[in-house]
């Protein structure tokens, strides 16, 4: 029996590409030089696309391969996939949530820390010779006792405030509504009064049409000169231009980013600041969780193609 075709719009790590290509026939539309001669060629072929959060599949490439039936996504973002297309079309959608939530907790705590402390300098301060030479780090400051707002309490936003609690941080936070596994938590609806309460405010809701640039200029004046943002889920959710406006004039004390409108190839004003954490859209970069990522990527497929339940459907 023919093995299903798959279009695999990005590449993914060899462990995943062995066993996808032993399973599946994958057109690789990431090494294609002319990419709609390609979807000429084999779009009526395909009925599966492998994709990564941020490449997802826009409605021209669902369009090009009328025999589709479902789109796997590399990530637990699916924003770049234009569901709409596939609700139209009955196309199913999956992702891989759950299994990158603890890493991605992780580097948010770590980039509060890193940029709390001044970290990055601090390392430069002793390598270039600093220390011996001028003394003593400047001070910075510190993260346990302060008050910290996170937007969006799914999987990730709850990880990251249960990290939170063991810096004895007074924490609150916004979603559609109260969440019952939250009470020892506030609740503030507006995301603007969220801000006015943080020392540090958390972006971790998941992206969508409704929640572009929900982190607007009025939030982001409202964290303030002192407060820090950081965002470790999706660029469309700030409103970039009035973030970076904010901390060029210092009416924003300091961001750490993950994520970055147009990455890899962010708006140069970033790489003049001195108080913006930069990183390189790595939440999930560990090699257990990339590993459990791929895994599920291919479980949806071949759940999919034996008419079995889908491990993680979106659609």
């Amino acid at each position: 029996m023919s093995k299903p075709e798959i279009l695999q719009v990005g590449p993914y790590p060899e462990w995943d590409q062995g066993p996808l290509d032993a399973a599946f026939t994958m057109h690789r539309y990431f090494e294609a030089g002319d990419k709609a001669a390609l979807l000429e060629d084999v779009g009526s072929r395909i009925r599966g696309i492998a994709t990564r959060g941020e490449l997802g599949a826009n409605r021209a490439m669902i369009e090009a391969c009328p025999n589709l039936e479902v789109v796997s996504v590399y990530g637990v973002g699916y924003d770049a996939v234009d569901l709409e297309a596939c609700r139209e079309k009955g196309i199913r959608v999956t992702n891989t949530p759950d299994v990158l939530t603890n890493d991605v907790a992780d580097l948010g705590i770590a980039m509060m820390l890193v940029q709390s402390r001044g970290m990055i300098g601090a390392e430069a301060w002793v390598r270039d010779g600093s220390w011996a030479q001028r003394g003593l780090y400047p001070l910075k400051h510190r993260v346990w006792g302060k008050k910290a707002g996170v937007l969006g309490l799914g999987r990730i936003g709850y990880e990251v405030a249960k990290r939170l609690s063991g810096f004895d941080l007074d924490i609150a936070y916004s979603d559609v509504a109260e969440k019952d596994y939250a009470r020892d938590w506030t609740f503030i609806g507006d995301p603007v009064e969220l801000a006015r309460h943080a020392d540090f405010f958390f972006v971790t809701l998941a992206a969508s049409a409704a929640t572009r640039h929900i982190v607007s200029r009025d939030v982001i004046e409202a964290v303030g000169p002192d407060g820090m943002i950081i965002n470790i889920s999706r660029a469309s959710n700030i409103d970039e231009d009035a973030l970076l406006d904010a901390l060029e004039n210092r009416t924003l004390g300091a961001a750490a980013l993950d994520v970055f409108e147009g990455e890899p190839s962010l708006n140069p004003r970033f790489l003049k600041l001195d108080n913006v954490l930069l990183q390189p859209h790595h939440a999930s970069g560990t090699f257990e969780t990339r590993k459990a990522m791929g895994k599920l990527v291919r479980d949806n497929l071949e759940a999919h193609f034996a008419g079995e339940a889908l491990p993680t459907p979106v659609l």
